[in-house]
């Protein structure tokens, strides 16, 4: 592996821990982000060499890792780094972004002579931290494997699920499932709340049988609580959401737990916790509007 010299963009809960896996396994040779504070610091923690910005650490590095809030960042991003960086170099995103996105990112790289694989990551930022993150790629064989080494840092499962925007589509189908699964584990616990029933008792119960699932083992507990600074932010799935929501309205397929989230966090946005976890959904389950 130590012939990757990585870099990486986006130090943010999940993205700071993934890096972290980087520089652990030798690979990382620089690190940037918006806040030149915030990178300054990892770069020392790590030992690593600073950068004065995007610019200079896409000329040092051949293989570079995304994890970005949103699609125009990840444009930006490859633009100056398709700028500055030597033929060959391969972008890898961990974004959730648009397969929209990822396809012309692809296009600006292959222009200037590199390549982009887009590698959306599900597993929070407890998978991040213990290097357990499902990752869903989509690229060219040849550019995948180039950055395999990377991914194998911080992934419990490394899936190529098909050419550029194949991950980005992946991850539209696992934000539907992680919106459907938070919507039910939070509406029962509400009840379970409001019946008095004891949570240390009754969410090992409920995992052992057929309605367990992770949000309910890695939130349950923390939900009951009203702790929601863990995790997800609820904004974020709500961009996320509405991605995914044009891709539903394309293939035409039925969008209605992908509606009520859109609607639910909304309503929580709209209320100041935005940058809660997205189990702060079972503030709306316990007071529905209009009850």
């Amino acid at each position: 592996m130590s012939e990757l010299n990585a870099g990486f963009v986006g130090l943010g809960a999940m993205g700071r821990p993934m890096a972290g896996h980087l520089a652990q396994a030798g690979l990382l040779r620089a690190v940037w982000t918006r806040s030149a504070d915030k990178a300054a610091a990892a770069a020392h923690g790590w030992a690593i060499a600073p950068v004065a910005g995007l610019a200079e650490l896409a000329a040092r590095c051949d293989v570079i890792a995304l994890c970005v809030p949103a699609d125009a960042d990840v444009l930006a991003d490859v633009d100056v780094i398709a700028q500055h960086a030597a033929p060959g170099l391969v972008v890898v995103d961990h974004s959730t972004v648009s397969s929209v996105t990822a396809q012309e990112a692809q296009r600006r790289l292959r222009a200037a002579g590199g390549d982009f694989v887009d590698a959306p990551v599900s597993g929070g930022v407890e998978g991040a931290i213990h290097g357990r993150l499902s990752i869903m790629v989509g690229g060219e064989a040849a550019a995948v494997e180039r950055v395999r080494p990377l991914l194998a840092c911080y992934a419990a499962k490394i899936s190529h699920l098909g050419p550029v925007g194949a991950g980005q589509n992946a991850k539209a189908v696992n934000q539907v499932l992680v919106a459907g699964i938070a919507a039910a584990v939070c509406e029962g616990l509400a009840l379970a709340d409001a019946l008095g029933l004891d949570a240390q008792t009754l969410i090992p119960t409920l995992s052992a049988g057929a309605a367990g699932n992770w949000f309910l083992d890695k939130r349950g507990a923390t939900m009951l609580r009203d702790e929601f600074s863990v995790g997800f932010k609820l904004a974020l799935l709500h961009k996320d959401l509405k991605i995914v929501r044009e891709l539903a309205r394309g293939a035409g397929t039925d969008r209605s737990v992908i509606e009520k989230a859109l609607a639910d966090y909304a309503v929580l946005m709209a209320q100041g916790h935005g940058d809660e976890d997205i189990s702060a959904l079972i503030r709306l389950k316990r007071r529905p509007s209009g009850a």
